[in-house]
C-alpha cells in the first residue's frame, strides 16, 4: 500500500515543476509587451522635461538612475516656497 502512494504521486511531483514552468513562460508573453510600453512613455515625458544633467546621467549611467534624479528633482521643486509646478 506504501508503494503505490509513492508511485502515483512521483509523476505528480515530476509534472509540477514543468507546469509552473509553462506558467511562467506564458506570464513573460503576457508580460512584456505591458512593460515596454510603460517604459516607452516614461521615457517620452522624461525626455521631454529633463535638464541637460538628467539627460547626461541618462547616457551615461541608463534609464532607471536618471530617472530617479528626474523624479527627485519633481518632488523637491513641489516641496520649495515660492515655485510654482
Amino acid at each position: 500500500m506504501g508503494d503505490d502512494g509513492a508511485v502515483t504521486l512521483l509523476p505528480l511531483a515530476l509534472l509540477l515543476p514543468l507546469l509552473l514552468l509553462l506558467l511562467m513562460l506564458g506570464m513573460e508573453r503576457v508580460e512584456g509587451p505591458l512593460r515596454e510600453d510603460a517604459v516607452t512613455e516614461q521615457l517620452e515625458s522624461f525626455l521631454d522635461s529633463a535638464r541637460p544633467d538628467e539627460v547626461e546621467t541618462f547616457v551615461s549611467e541608463g534609464f532607471a538612475p536618471a530617472l530617479d534624479r528626474y523624479w527627485r528633482r519633481r518632488r523637491l521643486g513641489r516641496l520649495l516656497p515660492g515655485r510654482s509646478r
